[in-house]
């Protein structure tokens, strides 16, 4: 039966949009990838677009198709501005989408929408949606991480006192599931004690009020498991003198590196954040550009172990990672 004039000039539209998306993905059009960190504010999100940008530029070149990054990322942690920089992103054409998510419940519905009515391709990095039909995700396997932490921070402890989890955003998922390894890690081990997981919101400031507060209040806590490194992203954060009290954190800024070589932090556990950009737009390009899909849509990278000896060199890669050339 043949449909009525007036639908099936709509539904013409419809197929030559879809049709012109097809040809201009399969041709020499720009590949337009929006990244979307938590916060203007932290540095591993910096580093993060430095991949994604040296990466596209990298393809692009392989190509002979220009790649362009659209940064879209909060001031501050802004979990509802994410999801407003997605439906921007989706509407204004972006091919891809690549994201750190504050709170996958408030990103979840706009990253469903861009992928099943945009057929925009989806890479979480550091922080998962898993729930939004995203094509894959790169980071750390969170709670791997936070039982990875407690190890540590316990194994300098001796095995025996009270120890504290600093845990950043509440509601951010990769931190609970940080939480829950460390936690599940501490009951592994008799003579350790968990005191409390302190929350707060994700500047260097928040994080180093929260540390001192805490430590006044408790003044026998004997460890901390920072699962993420805030803190140390700042200088004086640490009102201590050096190893009075165990810290393992995870990242391995520069700055967080001054307190490794201080002695005031033990270890430091990085994160592959240079690659979050780099490893996203790769998988983005590889769907757009070339129809294939990630083997496994969930990627795993392995944290790095950096003690005091290894500090100076491992502060080379910031000066490429923070796009110091």
């Amino acid at each position: 039966m043949a449909l009525p004039k007036g639908i099936a000039w709509v539904v013409g539209l419809v197929l030559l949009a879809s049709c012109a998306r097809e040809v201009e993905d399969a041709g020499g059009g720009p590949i337009v990838i929006g990244v979307i960190g938590k916060s203007q504010s932290n540095p591993v999100f910096q580093a993060a677009r430095t991949g994604a940008e040296d990466m596209a530029k990298k393809l692009s070149a392989e190509l002979g198709r220009p790649i362009e990054i659209r940064w879209r990322t909060p001031n501050v942690e802004d979990a509802q501005k994410q999801a407003e920089f997605v439906e921007q992103l989706a509407a204004n054409g972006a091919h891809g989408i690549a994201i750190s998510c504050s709170d996958a419940t408030k990103v979840t519905g706009a990253l469903k929408d861009a992928i099943e009515k945009k057929n925009v391709a989806v890479v979480c990095f550091d922080s998962d949606a898993p729930d939004s039909g995203r094509m894959a995700f790169y980071g750390t396997d969170d709670t791997d991480c936070g039982a990875q932490v407690m190890r540590a921070v316990v194994a300098e402890m001796g095995g025996t006192g009270k120890v504290a989890i600093l845990a950043g955003n509440q509601n951010a998922p990769n931190l609970q599931a940080r939480v829950r390894g460390a936690r599940a890690e501490a009951t592994k081990h008799d003579g350790i004690e968990v005191v409390d997981a302190y929350y707060h919101e994700e500047t260097a400031e928040a994080g180093a009020a929260k540390l001192e507060q805490v430590q006044t209040a408790n003044p026998d806590i004997a460890g901390w498991a920072m699962i993420g490194g805030w803190p140390l992203f700042t200088d004086n954060a640490i009102p201590w003198d050096p190893g009075r009290v165990k810290i393992v954190a995870v990242d391995a800024l520069p700055e967080q590196l001054d307190y490794l070589e201080s002695g005031h932090v033990q270890l430091l556990l990085a994160q592959k954040v240079y690659e979050w950009g780099t490893e996203s737009v790769r998988l983005i390009v590889d769907k757009v550009a070339h129809g294939k899909a990630p083997p496994n849509p969930r990627c795993v990278a392995e944290l790095t172990p950096v003690r005091r000896a290894q500090a100076a060199a491992f502060r080379k890669n910031w000066t490429v990672w923070r796009g110091e050339r």
